[in-house]
């Protein structure tokens, strides 16, 4: 697994929560009361912010919002986001886990509007790209693949060396 710098950490971690926080709506708006994801990301910002890290409160929140995740309609949107924001959190333990957050954040968007998936799915990879620094940027897209298939869009992680 490929060792990145604490400030990469950060930086990886930050981009992580803002991908998370996007579709965020998606998971409160079927489970307006529970608050676990939002925890999630709010405990990743803190330690982006403070550098404070306690693996007891990252591994929570994580698991946290994880948990949420299942109790979530396997496949729907909300299950997707609860997802992104319990890998966004996890970056500050493992650095690979932002690539998690961006994934599962594409996943929500394409679960969110089927019919308009390979659109909205495009235009959020694109957004996501944006937000990376450049010595980050490609080694991290480069992994997070969206693929026409039987009509549909899919979103693979590639995994491999490095990784």
């Amino acid at each position: 697994m490929k060792k990145h710098s604490k400030e990469d950490r950060v930086t990886m971690a930050a981009w992580a929560a803002d991908c998370a926080e996007r579709v965020l709506p998606l998971f409160d708006e079927a489970y307006p009361g529970d608050g676990r994801p939002r925890r999630a990301i709010e405990a990743c910002r803190t330690w982006v912010r403070t550098g404070v890290f306690s693996m007891a409160e990252i591994r929570g929140a994580s698991l946290g919002a994880h948990a949420a995740a299942r109790d979530a309609e396997e496949g729907s949107a909300a299950q997707f986001a609860a997802r992104a924001a319990g890998q966004a959190v996890a970056t500050a333990h493992v650095s690979q886990h932002a690539y998690g957050a961006a994934y599962y954040a594409l996943k929500a968007v394409a679960a969110a509007d089927p019919a308009n998936a390979g659109v909205n799915v495009a235009r959020e990879r694109e957004w996501q790209a944006e937000r990376l620094p450049e010595g980050l940027r490609e080694e991290i897209m480069e992994r997070i693949v969206v693929v026409e298939h039987g009509g549909g869009f899919v979103v693979r992680l590639r995994k491999g060396e490095g990784f």
